[in-house]
């Protein structure tokens, strides 16, 4: 169980960009349907990070695998 509780601790990779409403979009492409907002960039990250603990902690208690964050970001 450290093992999963050191993954909450872990970095993530978020997309950060302008929603149709002025609001800031933070999507967490490595937890699928990870997504919220913020006025402010300083708000999207704090909700963004409560998003992603919420995630993790119901992934955990479903006694689901916590995906790895492999995501690799390029320009094309």
């Amino acid at each position: 169980m450290i093992q999963a509780e050191s993954r909450t601790d872990s970095k993530r990779k978020v997309l950060l960009y302008p929603g149709e409403d002025g609001y800031l979009v933070a999507e967490v492409p490595s937890l699928p349907g990870c997504i919220t907002q913020g006025k402010t960039r300083e708000e999207v990250l704090i909700n963004v990070e409560e998003a992603i603990a919420l995630y993790i902690e119901v992934l955990q208690d479903r006694g689901e695998t916590v995906p790895d964050d492999q995501v690799e970001v390029v320009l094309v």
